[in-house]
C-alpha cells in the first residue's frame, strides 16, 4: 500500500478481501449501494467509491460537498448475523472510532466526534458519516456506511467550519492509500465489534466534541446553555442543563450551535 512519505503511524497490511466498485460519477454512493443490495445477493464488505458524488447526503437530510480528486466519497456494505435494535448505535460508535484510529495514524491532530458521527479536527468538520441500517423484525441484519472525507482540499471558501487532512496536518496524502486503509479498518472493526460493547461506549464518550464544556444548543426552537456529559445506552446525547438536571436527546431533537 502506498502511504504518504511523512506518515508516522503503524498501518497494518491489507488482509481482508474487499469487493470495490469504482464509479466516475454518481448521485449518492449510499443510494447506489442500497439499491444494489436489494437487486443482488451482495457480497459482504462490498464498497462503492465515486470520483464525483453529486448528491452526497449527511445526517438529517444535510448535503455533503466533495471535491473530485481531493476528497473521498464511498460507501461500505456490511452484513450481520443480527444486532438488537436497541444496540444499533454501537455501529455508529464503531465506525466513528475506526475513522479516528486511522486519522490518528496519519498524524491528524485534535480529533473528536461531534455527536452523533461527524469527525472533527481542531474543532472543524473533517469527515461526515451516514449510516443506514437494514432491519428485519427487531434485528439489524446489514448496514450501509457512507463516508465523506476531505483529504487534500486546500480551501473551503463557503464552508468556514470545514477542514481537510491537508489543512489540519500541513501534509498532502495519497488519496488511494487513505481509502484502502480506512475501508480495511471499518470492515475489520465491524466484524467483531459487538463483543466489546461497553468498552466502545466509553471510548466514544471520551472522544465527544466539547464534552464537559459549556456549549450553546438549540432544541424546541429555543437556545440554551448546557454541558455534554455522554450518551445513553441507546445513543442519545446526555446534556446537563443550567439547573444541573441531565436531559437526553435523540437525533433531530437537538443541535449543537457553539
Amino acid at each position: 500500500m502506498f502511504l504518504a512519505a511523512d506518515f508516522r503511524g503503524n498501518i497494518n497490511t491489507i488482509l481482508i478481501p474487499v469487493n470495490i466498485i469504482k464509479l466516475n460519477a454518481i448521485g449518492s454512493t449510499n443510494e447506489y449501494l442500497k439499491n444494489l443490495s436489494k437487486e443482488t445477493n451482495l457480497a459482504d464488505g462490498t464498497v462503492v467509491m465515486a470520483k464525483d458524488q453529486t448528491k452526497g447526503r449527511g445526517q438529517m437530510g444535510t448535503s455533503w460537498w466533495s471535491e473530485s480528486g481531493k476528497s473521498l466519497a464511498f460507501s461500505v456494505f456490511k452484513s450481520f448475523e443480527g444486532i438488537a435494535l436497541d444496540q444499533q448505535f454501537t455501529i455508529t460508535i464503531q465506525v466513528s472510532l475506526s475513522l479516528i484510529k486511522c486519522l490518528q495514524q496519519f498524524g491528524i491532530p485534535n480529533l473528536s466526534v461531534k455527536w452523533p458521527n461527524d469527525i472533527m479536527s481542531d474543532g472543524k468538520k473533517l469527515c461526515g458519516i451516514l449510516i443506514e441500517n437494514q432491519v428485519q423484525g427487531n434485528r439489524v441484519t446489514a448496514t450501509v456506511v457512507g463516508i465523506g472525507l476531505n483529504v487534500n482540499n486546500n480551501a473551503f471558501p463557503k464552508l468556514p467550519k470545514a477542514t481537510s487532512m491537508l489543512l489540519s496536518s500541513g501534509h498532502t496524502f495519497p488519496v488511494e492509500g487513505v481509502f484502502q486503509t480506512i475501508i480495511q479498518e471499518i470492515i475489520g472493526g465491524l466484524t467483531h465489534f459487538y463483543a466489546d460493547h461497553h468498552h466502545l461506549f466509553g471510548m466514544y464518550e471520551e472522544s465527544l466534541f466539547r464534552k464537559d464544556q459549556v456549549s450553546v444548543f438549540s432544541a424546541n426552537e429555543k437556545q440554551f446553555n448546557g454541558i455534554i456529559r455522554g450518551i445513553s445506552p441507546m445513543g442519545e446525547l446526555k446534556v446537563e442543563l443550567e439547573d444541573e438536571a441531565v436531559q437526553t436527546y435523540r437525533l433531530k431533537e437537538i443541535q449543537l450551535l457553539n
